[in-house]
């Protein structure tokens, strides 16, 4: 989801008052353990996008505060949107990149693992390129390149639908990795980019995981056998991922439970136990893919996204169970939702050596293993 133009978007909400600022007064129902836990993790989310709401600069003061006050060293944000082209695509590069030269304190773009390791110690966020869409690369295989040299770490096949190189979830199910991208996940392997398959139909999914030479992410997805919907990954295809040394990361979006409940904390921590049963301790981790800030769920930001919403059933990629709920997960809308994760964790008796892996020691290995 073009979460990006959602938060722009609603800027003006945010000067109206939808967007208060996040109370952290839920942490104090967090066991001192938990805290302990998280403060020494190095946390990654595999899927989220930064709170950055207007493109005027400098930042709130208030924002940065928030960047550096949440826990978290680095978050994978998708560029592009679902379908922006080449031009638009750069354009959005651009921006970040002029946000981290301006707040260099609290931001580093992401390019190598060590540089998460560097946000941490700095206090930073860390933000890792990535696409979502791979409308931007067209049927050029040798813009995977060009990308790759602007920061851009993390691309995927596909969007839903079907590109030149793949088949998206809401494809048919014989559609299947192209010709044409089994060059592009040569070329990820050789340019040292994450291949990530989240978005990718089972066709694809196994055919790609299986064509790589590298470890494999689906950064945001859940599972079919908690839920089924086109949008999660069966239990072979996550196992599969695992022994290719890949990570899967849980989301917090809607499709974790069935509509027209909002999905709570249990259903959130069924999808990751069952992952850790089924990939293993070293391959789950987290993968939000909503805002960095908790929602204020406020009538107007309510009508906001059911205008995104509108646009993407226009364009085709809107998936099943997109409906008039908000894309969080109640006790997770919040920005240093991983404490909760960690004490949820703990709470179903994981040792912190699995709670530090799941909070971003998994993505940090992956991360490490494809880009050299």
């Amino acid at each position: 989801m073009n979460r990006r133009d959602f938060a722009l978007g609603a800027s003006a909400l945010a000067a109206a008052g939808a967007f208060a600022a996040p109370s952290f007064a839920q942490t104090n129902a967090i066991s001192s353990r938990a805290r302990s836990v998280f403060r020494r993790a190095t946390v990654v989310d595999g899927n989220l996008g930064p709170p950055i709401y207007s493109d005027d600069l400098p930042l709130p003061q208030a924002t940065l505060d928030l960047v550096r006050n949440t826990g978290v060293s680095a978050i994978k944000t998708s560029m592009g949107g679902f379908n922006s082209p080449f031009e638009d695509t750069l354009t959005e590069i651009a921006f970040y990149q002029r946000i981290i030269e301006r707040h260099p304190d609290y931001f580093r773009q992401v390019r190598t693992a060590a540089d998460i390791a560097a946000a941490k110690r700095a206090g930073q966020l860390g933000i890792i390129f990535s696409f979502e869409s791979a409308a931007c690369l067209e049927d050029k295989v040798d813009r995977i390149d060009l990308f790759r040299n602007l920061g851009v770490r993390v691309m995927q096949l596909s969007y839903n639908t079907s590109s030149p190189f793949g088949a998206g979830t809401m494809s048919a199910e014989t559609d299947s990795l192209t010709d044409l991208g089994r060059e592009a996940v040569a070329r990820m392997n050789a340019q040292g980019v994450a291949l990530d398959l989240s978005h990718s139909n089972a066709a694809t999914t196994g055919a790609a995981i299986e064509a790589s030479a590298k470890p494999v992410l689906i950064t945001h997805a859940g599972c079919s056998a908690v839920h089924p919907h086109i949008r999660h990954k069966s239990d072979a295809q996550m196992r599969a991922l695992a022994e290719k040394g890949g990570v899967f990361g849980i989301y917090t979006l809607f499709f974790l439970a069935p509509p027209p409940r909002q999905p709570n904390l249990d259903d959130y921590m069924a999808h990751m136990t069952h992952a850790l049963n089924v990939c293993g301790e070293d391959h789950v981790g987290m993968g939000s893919d909503t805002l960095f800030t908790a929602m204020e769920l406020s009538p107007e930001e309510r009508a906001g996204w059911e205008a995104q919403t509108e646009q993407r059933r226009a364009a085709g990629v809107a998936a099943p169970e997109e409906d008039g709920r908000l894309p969080f997960t109640e006790g997770l809308n919040r920005p240093d939702r991983g404490l909760v994760v960690a004490d949820a964790l703990l709470d179903r008796g994981y040792p912190p050596r699995v709670v530090e892996k799941v909070l971003g020691g998994n993505f940090i290995r992956a991360f490490g293993d494809i880009w050299g």
